[in-house]
Formats: structure tokens, C-alpha cells, sequence
């Protein structure tokens, strides 16, 4: 269902399934619903970050998966399934050189080289040993070429591709894949997120961080503390695990170590 704006469709998408937009409720009815819009009042990203768009210039989405069958202790599966659809969504726009250069940049950005081309926020609703639903929100830059906030590292797809893209077409494709998410087996969807993993290989800086709601990810090259680091694994909890040169396990959840950009 499109709506011309909105707050935030992961709110919206909320309030819907609360019965407190009768207006859209129709959408429910859909085996997968989804909202999406031109433009976001106050949208949103992870820990707290706000999420800029300009008007009608890009894809603003959010879905919803009813009792997902996946256990409240790996619910990061959730963002893992986001990841990847949104991945392979952006897959069919580029060129097979662009496509080397598309990663999944933990725990759930899209990546385009070392810049930004989607963010994603997965919102879970738990009760007791069951995940409720699970509302994944979806931003991606398709034709903006300006940004006037503090996003350090945005792309759109119009500048990797040269080229404008309507955005009706990027959610087509988008929904092709949603529909056909439960054809990947667990194995299949992990396997897929850990090959498409940002810096996968090879050692990279990483610095560690004091838990905050600060909501960035990055830090600067000219941060103090870094350490070189490479990928071990990401558990299904969500934590990644890195092997730094002195070859020590360090574990870290999303919030408490930075990627040095």
C-alpha cells in the first residue's frame, strides 16, 4: 500500500497492526503486508540515528512477518532475511563489476564500495518463547544525489548508475523477492548474508565503543584505539566475533565496536 507521507512506515505499520489506522487496515490482509511512501516526516535507523530522504527521490518501506517461526534467541535471523532481500533487490539493478562492489555491512546496511545505498530497522514484537511479528523498515537511496543532514557515507543508485530509476520498479522487484522468502532455508539465508559480509576478508581497523544511543557506526580514520581485526563470524544472536593479528577472539554486539571508514 503506498501512502504519499507518513511519520515513519515502521510506525505507521505499528498503528496499523494495533487497529489505530483504520484507513490502511486493508493492507493486512495482504499474505505479506507493506506500507511504503515518498517521504518520511521522521524516519528512523538504528540506535536512535534519524533516517534523511528527499521527497519522492527514494524507496521508503516497511513489511510485516506474522509468528515468523524463528525462536526470540535468534531473531537477528530477522535481520539477516532484510539484509539479504534488499540485497538481491539492488543485484538487479547493477552491472555484474557494480554487483563485486554490493555488500552487507553488519549488522544490516547495504554497502555500495564504502558507502551507504540502504539501511534497514528491524522492530520485533516478543511474547514470551514466540517472536508476535517482526516489522522490517527499508530506506534506500535510489535517486537523491544531495544529502543536507550529517549522514557521513551516502550513495544513491542514480550515482553508481548514472542513470535515474523508478522507484515503482526497484519495489516491484523488491516484493518478487519478499514473496519468495521462505524458499531459502535458514542455511541458505545465512550462507548468502556471511558471503555478501562487507571486509570479509582480510584483516581491517576496527575501535571499540562504550555502549551508547549514539547513533553511529563509523568512526573516522584518525580515531585513537584501533585494532586490526578480521571477521571470525556472526552469531545468531547477532554479535559479530573478529580475530585480531595477535589472533584473540574479541566479541562484540552491534553497539559496542565501530568500523574505522
Amino acid at each position: 500500500m503506498y501512502i504519499e507521507q507518513t511519520d515513519s512506515t515502521n510506525s505507521l505499520m505499528a498503528r496499523i497492526l494495533r487497529g489505530e489506522e483504520p484507513g490502511y487496515a486493508e493492507c493486512l490482509s495482504e499474505k505479506i503486508p507493506v506500507v511504503y511512501t515518498g517521504f518520511q516526516t521522521a524516519g528512523r535507523g538504528q540506535t536512535g540515528n534519524g533516517w534523511e530522504s528527499e521527497r519522492g527521490k527514494n524507496l521508503l518501506l516497511s513489511y510485516l512477518l506474522r509468528q515468523p517461526d524463528i525462536q526470540p534467541s535468534e531473531q537477528f535471523e530477522l535481520n539477516i532475511i532484510a539484509a539479504m532481500l534488499t540485497h538481491l533487490a539492488m543485484k538487479d539493478r547493477l552491472s555484474e563489476e557494480q554487483k563485486q562492489l554490493l555488500t552487507i555491512k553488519w549488522p544490516n546496511d547495504i554497502y555500495y564500495g564504502d558507502k551507504k545505498l540502504a539501511g534497514i530497522l528491524v522492530e520485533n514484537s516478543l511474547s514470551g518463547s514466540t517472536i508476535q511479528h517482526s516489522i522490517a523498515g527499508i530506506g534506500i537511496n535510489i535517486n537523491q544525489q544531495q544529502w543536507i543532514g550529517n549522514a557521513p557515507n551516502p550513495v544513491s543508485l542514480m550515482q553508481i548508475t548514472g542513470r535515474e530509476t523508478h522507484i515503482d520498479n526497484v519495489m516491484k522487484t523488491f516484493m518478487v523477492y519478499l514473496d519468495m522468502w521462505q524458499l531459502y532455508s535458514p542455511e541458505a539465508r545465512r550462507q548468502y548474508y556471511m558471503e555478501h559480509l562487507y571486509r570479509r576478508e582480510g584483516y581491517w581497523p576496527f575501535v571499540e565503543r562504550e555502549v551508547s544511543t549514539q547513533p553511529t557506526m563509523n568512526a573516522p580514520s584518525t580515531a585513537d584505539g584501533q585494532f586490526m581485526a578480521r571477521i571470525e563470524d556472526i552469531l545468531p544472536t547477532g554479535e559479530i566475533v573478529l580475530r585480531d593479528q595477535q589472533d584473540n577472539l574479541r566479541k562484540y554486539h552491534f553497539k559496542q565496536v565501530r568500523y574505522v571508514l
